[in-house]
């Protein structure tokens, strides 16, 4: 896998930190002009639907992200436990398309429904990337206004394992990357 996509999994599994253990009620409060949790979950699941499965596959399984949590629609402030079910369905169903690209994948530029993007893949890895730690930031501002203790100060220890850097394989130091994966 390469490392882009371990980063960007490992942002989504901080942002689940920020929503674990978080009530239904809790999710659903906004204090203006900051949106609520449950909406800052389903704008994630939006925006990874958007770039991997709609543009990219011309799928949009879950139609009503684009009502309830796209950039620029209307405030609302949907269930938590229907946008994290969303957003385990949208990634998940993303990670099977994101998990066989390669480093030459990521460099030309985006085709989708036959027009060419002057953006490519890396690109919107790491736009998406950015836009969850974005949104981790505000999720701690909002669980700090609901009165919640004990919240990270910052990223946590998981980042010396699950988000570790690397080198890809198909970078020109194989070696480096045979002692990162542990190959003779």
């Amino acid at each position: 896998m390469l490392h882009i996509i371990n980063q960007l999994k490992f942002s989504r599994g901080e942002f689940r930190k920020g929503f674990t253990g978080v009530s239904e009620e809790e999710g659903a409060r906004r204090f203006m002009p900051i949106n609520s949790i449950s909406w800052m979950v389903g704008h994630l699941a939006w925006h990874e639907q958007l770039y991997w499965l709609t543009r990219l596959q011309d799928y949009t399984p879950i139609p009503e992200l684009n009502d309830l949590a796209a950039f620029g629609g209307a405030a609302s402030q949907p269930s938590l436990t229907q946008m994290i079910a969303c957003w385990e369905k949208v990634t998940a169903e993303a990670d099977r398309y994101l998990e066989k690209l390669t480093l030459g994948d990521l460099t030309p530029n985006v085709i989708a429904n036959g027009k060419e993007y002057q953006i490519n893949k890396g690109t919107l890895l790491t736009r998406v990337i950015y836009h969850y730690w974005y949104h981790n930031g505000e999720m701690q501002a909002v669980r700090q206004l609901l009165g919640h203790k004990s919240l990270p100060d910052f990223v946590s220890d998981d980042i010396e394992t699950i988000g570790k850097f690397y080198l890809d394989k198909e970078d020109n130091n194989e070696s480096i990357w045979k002692e990162r994966h542990h190959i003779g």
